[in-house]
């Protein structure tokens, strides 16, 4: 087995001391492979990519990139190995669609060094994988939802990380796009890219995920191989629900009616 590129070693965390979010949390992401991260809400989704990127210190244990603790590598070395791919971002400013997803080389120039040919190029090509080359000269505050959750994967894609993390990446986009995103998705790990998603529809984990993360409120965690941690018994304790899971056309499916 490759060594991890991303590991949780017995991570603790909360926003106060007497309510943990997370408790002990170990898990290991190997390279090339979709992790999904589900959960009710509070359950510490967005928080675990937080901890991930250095954003936010654990009260205890240890994350690991890429064999080294992560608060080791400094900030532009981790803008090199990860990039966040958030539910919704603010702007301030009226860029065009191809500045903003110009941010994403911020990693890979100098100090206030300005874009380069190679730096332009790649950020065509990310507005291209994501199908929004026609939108580049569009103004950002006149995009539809879907359209800057696209953007904003553009932007993550243009970083040309090893960990692409998404928080709820199909939480604005209609039937359509969701289908495009799955396939684009499922691209980048043929590509070589190891993903790290959180998302609230388990039909979209089934439909993506090698393995799961699943995290209860209170800080319990399990975490293993899709099939094994994805039961309909697992996914009616977290939401509460009487939840089956049936096979159609070879594919496993979700009903909680």
């Amino acid at each position: 087995m490759n060594p991890a590129l991303l590991s949780f070693r017995q991570i603790s965390f909360g926003y106060q001391r007497q309510r943990p979010i997370l408790q002990e949390l170990s898990f290991a992401l190997q390279p090339g492979r979709i992790t999904a991260v589900l959960g009710p809400n509070g359950a510490g989704k967005t928080t675990l990519l937080y901890l991930a990127l250095g954003w936010l210190a654990p009260w205890s244990g240890e994350i690991m990139l890429d064999g080294r603790r992560l608060r080791s590598h400094s900030r532009l070395e981790r803008g090199r190995w990860l990039a966040l791919v958030p539910q919704s971002e603010h702007t301030p400013f009226d860029y065009t669609v191809l500045e903003y997803v110009l941010m994403g080389r911020a990693p890979h120039l100098p100090p206030l060094g300005m874009p380069t040919p190679v730096d332009i190029r790649a950020a065509w090509q990310a507005l291209e994988q994501v199908g929004l080359e026609l939108l580049a000269e569009h103004p950002v505050p006149q995009l539809s939802s879907g359209e800057r959750q696209l953007m904003l994967l553009a932007r993550a894609l243009a970083q040309s990380p090893r960990l692409l993390l998404l928080d709820e990446p199909t939480a604005h986009l209609d039937l359509h796009n969701k289908a495009r995103l799955v396939q684009m998705l499922r691209s980048l790990k043929e590509q070589g890219v190891t993903l790290l998603m959180t998302n609230h529809e388990p039909d979209v984990v089934l439909a993506l995920a090698d393995d799961v993360l699943l995290l209860e409120p209170g800080g319990a965690a399990q975490y293993g191989v899709l099939d094994d941690v994805l039961t309909a018994e697992a996914l009616s304790r977290i939401y509460r629900l009487p939840i089956r899971l049936v096979e159609v056309d070879g594919h496993r499916q979700v009903l909680w009616i």
